[in-house]
């Protein structure tokens, strides 16, 4: 094994997958049943299996993506946590803010805040909107709230201050303290995890931030010395929200930031993919054991959201949940995994998700003890999985557990089971495409001229259907599909993202001083990639604003190159000018723009990945088995293709099934594929 060699660990709700780079070449993959209790034992359990005969002191990078955070929140198993905040401003993370994802319920429930009223703390401190000192902080007044908080047994606390934004000087003052009274506490300042407007939202992402940070840390901690247990000395990076790799020591001070670490890395994998593949433009469509989600990627790069939100309370209501000022990658969750149970709703109509039978005890077809009927239990059936070649026979799946799980199900529906499981895939798939298109026209976009790039182990079993309700005619299916987000934490490059609110109309912006913050965070983003090992040589920044009309309530995100200009003002309207007339068609006449929040992302190079097709040896059809056709309503005979076998150029004709260790494409009938040089599999549907 030469040197370079990099491992991509991605720790899912059922599986924790694994790939071994050698060279910037895929050297080994690895697929294991994720440990809830504690993920970084199946994390050694798989790294050890995936190293086999090989020497673990030559790999020299370890790259991380996590649940760990968003399941943290939901969950409620993070820190005890304490707020200290301006008097006058203790009920902020109760009061929330003006929207509401019900108008007309009374009795409207929301999530609990994270720090409860008896540990959230006032103190005399007052900052304008301007910056302008109106009260300066006492640092013995702070020096008591330590003493409470000790009291009180507080493990972490968020420091939040009014307009810290702008003078950041009072929650560093009383940090310094916090941090001599009260050593052992994770302090998290509202002026270092999110510097932006917005009260309710920059406590609750710092409240947020705090709460997970210690469980972060140790876990952190014990990954990297089960790493080194196994022999591995090589740096431990993890991927953030926005499909950019930090170093330990960011991760553990900004532990927000892996809110949507995993959910990420398939994004990223599904882009790179899908240059390769000719398709720039894309619906990245991830699907695994717990949950799918789907992204939009333009010109080769994921959409980005300034903010997200978790543990809501309904599902897909917006405003039900904590939000989080953090950037992410603009992903949908969109429905069921492989794992999630279906069942009838109180009308008797059948429903699929959100419950999962997860790792433990998994599918019925697992063959662990789950006895309710499941996505992997309906798609088993259907003919579109080996029961021998699951995870390459690795794992035999039971297909008379399946039916009789699906069995129970079918006799309350008074239909056969394979009807049932019909349905159940079919629920499935219209629930997505049905997400994935109102996630599209939010954005303006026409999601029929993007093609749809299918990872996840479930993801290719069911991107056909997802495909055809949508109207997509192209259809990408990435090689081992089913590591895919493991894949894509290697092709990722480290990068963060750092931003300022200074608002002000455009006529009246003090641009020294924006020119000077933005100098500000370049620096700091500069110190946090040397860190990660990046030449100061090797990175670029990329400028982007936050606009609105004067007097609307929300902003658009604007992307202004890598630099300002010398005359900003025109750069910046312009700019502003094309993205508003993009999402609305039209702009107010006579209203000036307003910029609120300033965006940098500093990055530094993507590795150097080669990714090409074996030559085929021998017949790729492996033999033929009835499988589901959704065209022709019943099963039909279709050719099951052993993909290790398909070479660059050969075709597929559908009904097939292309079988691999992680996943299984599913083409239905009318669906051409024809795998590139790549290893990617492209299929055209038939109009």
């Amino acid at each position: 094994m030469s040197a370079g060699s990099r491992i991509g660990v991605d720790i899912g709700g059922t599986f924790t997958d694994l790939v071994l780079l050698t060279g910037g070449r895929v050297a080994a993959l690895g697929k294991t049943l994720t440990t809830p209790r504690d993920p970084s034992l199946a994390v050694a359990e798989g790294v050890a299996r995936l190293l086999g005969e090989v020497d673990p002191a030559e790999v020299t990078e370890v790259v991380h993506g996590t649940t760990l955070v968003p399941n943290a929140l939901i969950e409620r198993k993070g820190a005890r946590t304490g707020l200290v905040t301006t008097r006058g401003f203790r009920d902020t993370l109760a009061i929330r803010r003006e929207h509401r994802y019900d108008l007309y319920d009374l009795f409207l429930e929301l999530p609990e805040p994270l720090v409860p009223r008896r540990l959230r703390w006032e103190v005399e401190e007052r900052v304008f909107a301007d910056g302008a000192v109106d009260l300066p902080l006492d640092p013995e007044e702070v020096r008591k709230l330590a003493r409470r908080a000790r009291r009180d047994r507080v493990e972490a606390l968020a420091i939040t201050f009014l307009h810290s934004y702008r003078y950041p000087a009072h929650e560093e003052a009383a940090a310094r303290v916090l941090e001599e009274e009260l050593p052992g506490v994770s302090i998290s300042v509202s002026s270092e995890v999110v510097p932006e407007m917005g009260e309710y939202v920059r406590t609750s992402t710092t409240a947020a931030n705090a709460y997970v940070q210690p469980l972060v840390a140790r876990y952190l901690q014990t990954l990297e010395e089960r790493l080194q247990a196994e022999g591995i000395g090589a740096p431990l990076h993890v991927m953030l929200s926005t499909g950019g790799l930090a170093d330990v020591e960011t991760a553990r001070r900004f532990p927000v930031r892996l809110c949507e670490s995993g959910a990420a890395a398939g994004a990223i994998a599904a882009a790179f993919s899908g240059s390769l593949a000719g398709c720039r433009d894309l619906l990245a469509f991830d699907m695994g054991g717990t949950t799918a989600k789907a992204c939009l990627v333009e010109d080769g790069a994921p959409l980005l959201a300034r903010e997200h939100e978790v543990a809501r309370v309904y599902r897909f209501a917006k405003e039900s949940g904590l939000p989080l000022r953090v950037p992410v990658v603009d992903l949908i969750e969109i429905g069921a995994g492989g794992g999630s149970i279906a069942r009838l709703d109180q009308f008797g109509l059948p429903k699929v998700g959100p419950d999962s039978a997860g790792a433990e005890p998994g599918p019925a077809c697992y063959g662990q003890g789950g006895v309710q009927p499941t996505v992997t239990d309906a798609d088993l059936l259907l003919g579109y999985l080996d029961p021998r070649f699951f995870l390459g026979g690795t794992m035999a799946l039971d297909l008379e557990a399946a039916r009789k799980a699906v069995g129970r199900l079918a006799a309350r529906l008074a239909l056969t089971e394979e009807e049932t499981a019909a349905g159940i895939h079919r629920v499935v798939n219209e629930n997505m495409a049905a997400a994935a298109r109102m996630h599209a026209i939010e954005r303006g976009r026409d999601v029929r001229r993007f093609a749809l790039v299918a990872t996840g182990g479930a993801g290719p079993v069911h991107a056909w259907g997802v495909a055809r309700v949508l109207g997509i005619p192209t259809l990408v299916f990435p090689p081992s599909a089913g590591v895919a987000s493991a894949f894509g934490l290697l092709t990722a490059p480290p990068a963060f993202d750092f931003a300022r609110s200074l608002p002000s109309i455009i006529s009246e912006v003090s641009w020294p001083g924006v020119r000077e913050a933005l100098d500000d965070m370049a620096r700091q983003g500069r110190r946090q990639l040397a860190r990660a090992g990046v030449p100061a040589r090797e990175v670029r920044l990329d400028l982007a604003a936050d606009i609105r009309n004067r007097g609307q309530g929300e902003t658009i995100t604007v992307a202004l190159g890598e630099k300002l200009e010398r005359r900003p003002a025109g750069q910046v309207e312009d700019a502003f000018q094309r993205a508003y007339l993009r999402l609305y068609g039209r702009r107010p006449p006579g209203v000036e723009a307003e910029i609120l929040t300033w965006r940098i992302r500093v990055r530094g190079p993507e590795p150097a990945i080669e990714v090409t097709a074996a030559a085929g040896s021998g017949s790729s059809v492996k033999g033929r088995r009835p499988v589901w056709s959704a065209e022709k309503k019943g099963f039909v005979e279709a050719r099951i293709i052993d993909r290790y076998r398909l070479g660059p150029g050969e075709t597929v004709r559908g009904p097939a099934v292309v079988e691999e260790r992680e996943s299984s494409v599913v083409i239905g009938v009318g669906g051409r594929g024809r795998l590139d040089h790549h290893g990617n599999l492209r299929v055209e549907v038939d109009a």
